[in-house]
């Protein structure tokens, strides 16, 4: 054979010839070379060595890549998870069976008890009465299912996606909201219970799947109405309507079942009745869930336009509520489950423990002084009397613990709590907040001088309010119309001047003055809370609770911690965590201090002089709402900072009405019965403990150089028949620094209050003129025409000449007050306290600050009183310092 066809060149002796050799390779290595050297080819471009080619090797993973899974591992994983979670489902639908009821039905009773163990109510017990499905209107069932779940019928037990929806709103911190359907949340209501725990919403699930398969969407919706908490201590949809309409469930119409199926969500929150600052919530939900209705066809457009909100009626109580022990459940429940101590639902199902920081003592205390001021002088006969209303708090500065709250005259007949409502405005009483704002950030006037209580300001009514660019447009009025000219910060706080506060709260800023009022305690959502001049005024509805909170911040040197009505919580031996208070510094030592010093003078010498009954050094501030509809006195001692509020509301409507004539009054200031009821509390809380005095730091430059000598408080005490303002018929004016009220005021006989007399006869009681100069210690807008002594003696002269009273109310300055008093400087330290030196009071003349030229005569009266009433010519003038 020629060289191509030698055998054993490739079959045995070539590369790979042995694999060639035998079997098919051989004969197809062999048939090859047959063929001409054809199957030399593929031989010579293999490997040597190799009798076939191998494929590349994966190239490996380098970088980045490494970190990363591949999609083998991810689709392992996948699947691995979801057989997981097919297994637990399993497991869980076969382990979790539906349980029996719950005990809701036989709920135990909370206990409340004052802070010393004993017992104040006992409340709890569930009230409920089941109907069947068809009772219930379809209107009704429709507005429960708008409100609450509008794919019920349509949907499975649970909605996988809303869960996740809701649980993503509330990490992402848009409120806890729940994704739960009618089903699941029956399920939680009947068998299980309200906690909010993985265990309870994983047992929650799975019994609602079985209870979907074993039961009908009717029987379902049936339970759902019967089990559902409505507010009130009312379980299921037939003790809702007997408790918010005094109806069976049948006889409700649309707008009713609508309001109702509105409380499901949050029942504390849309209880108009209760709580009237929450009717704006209220309509907001009503008008949801009847616009859901429209939505899925359960009602026309028509229907739904003529709709007109359904006030519910006031709540009837349960028994044993009555007094005052009713309003403090309330409060109670309103702290602990707005503190997320424990929730609503679970808390009516009873037996807590509740130990709270009130104190008998006390508590008892403020009953007696507001049954004593206010409810013993009612008469049934007075119109006017039936609109009456008392709310008070009080604090103790260093804990923050509330120990004593008067909620009104009785549970059963005024339902609503007026120690917590928010809904009168606080008057005055926020201008303290104004002030402590001032010092605080340092502010000054428009024309760049610094604001302290010394600072002058024009003191004119309707004055428009200055801005760094011109007048503002806002022209606030004074009580009574009086213009006051210019005078200090501190006796236009004593005086309660309008147009100076509003200029003050320009001057510091109003978004300041605002952040100022929330760091004190005023809540931030508070209605009418706005940066405006006007939040000088207190256009704002803060409770009375909430201004003793701020009040409290004010008396302990600037440092808050938020208030406590409770102080212990234990279920079945199980003691509940309570929110921590610390305490932290407000606003500095120094603004709180300033504004302590100036808020004396308003009790020493200003419209809130009915408080020197406490006894003991106090600051205080009255005040008045628009319309007299509210009277003001918030104060305190080193010891106790109180708030009382007397208000004006029409029973039948709820609308609230002036206090004009209450009382037999012709009207009722801060300085009139709420400070009254103060002092008398007061003195009657701390007796016993030692009398303290303020140790305030003041800002610079706002020292007082004015000290009274003697005890402005030592003389205080009650006159005949109990009545220290000598406000009733034959109390003799001018014995003491709050009896100085009679027919003496006024130069009419018949006119008790000075109101119809002539210039300067417009006093009311001690400190009702509140916002006027008169006040009860002095004459009103201006001094008598004639400047006799014996008038300058008892009512110790106008604020325009500084005058006080000498000791005994009715000699001294007899002669003195012909003629002094036009300068309208003060008289000496000793002259104001008692009877004065033998000069009496500085001379007449051109007024320090005054309008006019004085009086003839310029020296004082021989008689050793201080100043009396300006001469024919004087108008007198305010001194810049008090």
């Amino acid at each position: 054979m020629g060289a191509f066809g030698e055998p054993g060149a490739g079959g045995a002796g070539g590369p790979g010839g042995s694999d060639r050799s035998s079997g098919a390779g051989g004969s197809d290595g062999q048939g090859r070379g047959d063929s001409g050297g054809c199957g030399e080819a593929p031989a010579a471009k293999s490997r040597p060595g190799r009798g076939r080619t191998r494929p590349r090797p994966r190239p490996r993973r380098t970088g980045l890549r490494r970190a990363l899974p591949t999609w083998r591992m991810v689709l392992g994983a996948c699947l691995l998870f979801a057989l997981v979670l097919l297994g637990c489902f399993a497991a869980g639908y076969l382990l979790v069976d539906i349980p029996p009821a719950n005990s809701a039905a036989t709920a135990q009773s909370n206990v409340y008890l004052y802070r010393d163990g004993t017992q104040i109510a006992r409340d709890g017990e569930v009230n409920r009465q089941s109907v069947r499905l068809s009772r219930v209107p379809l209107s009704v069932r429709h507005a429960v299912l708008a409100a609450e779940d509008r794919d019920f019928y349509s949907e499975r037990a649970v909605d996988p996606s809303a869960m996740v929806r809701a649980a993503w709103n509330t990490v992402t911190g848009k409120g806890k909201q729940s994704g739960s359907t009618i089903t699941q949340q029956y399920v939680k209501n009947y068998y299980l219970g309200q906690e909010r725990t993985v265990t309870r919403k994983v047992k929650e699930f799975f019994i609602a799947i079985k209870l979907d398969r074993e039961q009908s969407k009717a029987d379902i919706l049936e339970g759902y109405l019967n089990t559902s908490y409505f507010g009130r201590n009312a379980y299921g949809v037939q003790a809702a309507a007997h408790a918010y309409y005094g109806k069976d469930v049948g006889a409700l119409d649309t707008a009713e079942g609508a309001y109702l199926a509105s409380l499901l969500n949050a029942p504390s929150a849309y209880d108009v009745a209760a709580h009237p600052e929450n009717r704006p919530r209220a309509l907001a939900r009503w008008n949801y869930t009847l616009d859901g209705m429209v939505t899925e066809n359960w009602l026309t457009l028509s229907d739904r336009a003529a709709m007109i909100f359904p006030m519910p009626q006031t709540a009837g109580p349960a028994a044993g509520l009555s007094g005052q022990r009713g309003y403090i459940v309330q409060a109670v429940e309103d702290w602990l489950t707005g503190n997320g101590v424990v929730d609503e639902r679970t808390l009516a199902r009873g037996g807590y423990r509740i130990t709270t920081t009130l104190e008998r003592k006390k508590q008892h205390a403020f009953a007696a002084a507001v049954d004593r001021h206010v409810t013993s002088r009612r008469d049934p006969g007075r119109a006017a009397d039936r609109n009456v209303r008392v709310g008070g708090a009080s604090i103790d500065p260093a804990s923050g613990r509330v120990v004593a709250m008067y909620g009104g005259i009785d549970y059963t007949r005024q339902y609503v709590n007026n120690a917590t409502r928010r809904d009168y405005q606080v008057g005055s009483t926020f201008k303290p907040f104004v002030l402590a704002a001032a010092v605080e950030n340092g502010s000054v006037t428009q024309d760049g001088r610094r604001i302290t209580p010394d600072t002058l300001y024009d003191g004119t009514d309707r004055r428009q309010v200055q801005g760094s660019h011109g007048p503002t447009g806002y022209a606030p009025e004074n009580e009574d119309n009086v213009s006051y000219g210019p005078l200090s910060l501190r006796l236009a706080t004593d005086h309660s001047v309008n147009s100076v506060y509003a200029q003050l709260a320009q001057d510091v800023g109003p978004r300041r003055v605002r952040e100022t009022a929330v760091a004190l305690g005023v809540p931030e959502s508070t209605p009418d809370l706005t940066a405006t001049p006007s939040i000088a005024l207190g256009v704002a509805t803060a409770s009375v609770l909430d201004m003793a909170e701020a009040y409290a911040t004010l008396a302990n040197h600037g440092r808050r911690g938020t208030y406590s009505l409770v102080e212990r919580v234990t279920k079945d031996g199980m003691e509940l965590g309570l929110p921590a208070a610390p305490v932290r510094q407000a606003v500095s030592r120094e603004a709180a201090d300033t504004t302590t010093s100036v808020l004396m003078g308003v009790v020493r010498q200003g419209s809130g002089m009915a408080a020197l009954s406490a006894g003991r050094p106090a600051a205080g501030k009255t005040g008045t709402a628009e319309g007299d509809r509210a009277a003001w006195f918030a104060g305190y001692t080193p010891d106790l900072a109180t708030v009382v509020a007397v208000m004006g509301q029409d029973p039948d409507t709820g609308a609230q009405k002036s206090l004009y004539g209450a009382l037999g009054l012709p009207r009722i200031n801060g300085g009139g019965a709420p400070a009254a009821i103060w002092g008398e509390f007061t003195a009657t809380a701390l007796a016993g403990s030692e009398v303290r005095d303020f140790e305030l730091t003041v800002a610079e430059g706002a020292q007082e150089d004015f000290h009274p000598s003697g005890d402005p408080y030592e003389e205080v005490s009650a006159g005949p028949s109990g009545d220290q303002f000598g406000d009733r018929p034959g109390d003799r004016p001018g014995d003491r620094p709050g009896d100085r009220l009679g027919d003496q005021f006024g130069d009419r006989t018949v006119d008790r209050f000075g109101d119809r007399g002539g210039t300067g006869d417009r006093s009311t009681a001690p400190g009702e003129g509140e916002e006027g100069p008169g006040d009860g210690r002095s004459a009103g807008a201006a001094p008598p025409s004639s400047g006799t002594g014996t008038i300058g003696a008892t009512q110790g002269g106008v604020p325009a000449d500084g005058g006080a009273p000498p000791a005994d109310g009715t000699t001294g300055g007899t002669t003195g007050g012909t003629s002094g008093g036009t300068t309208g400087g003060r008289p000496s330290t000793a002259g104001r306290a008692g009877g004065g030196p033998v000069s009496g009071g500085p001379g007449g003349g051109t007024g320090r600050d005054g309008w006019t030229p004085g009086g003839a005569t310029g020296a004082g009266g021989t008689g050793g009183g201080p100043q009396g009433t300006g001469g024919p010519d004087g108008g007198g003038g305010f001194p810049s310092r008090p």
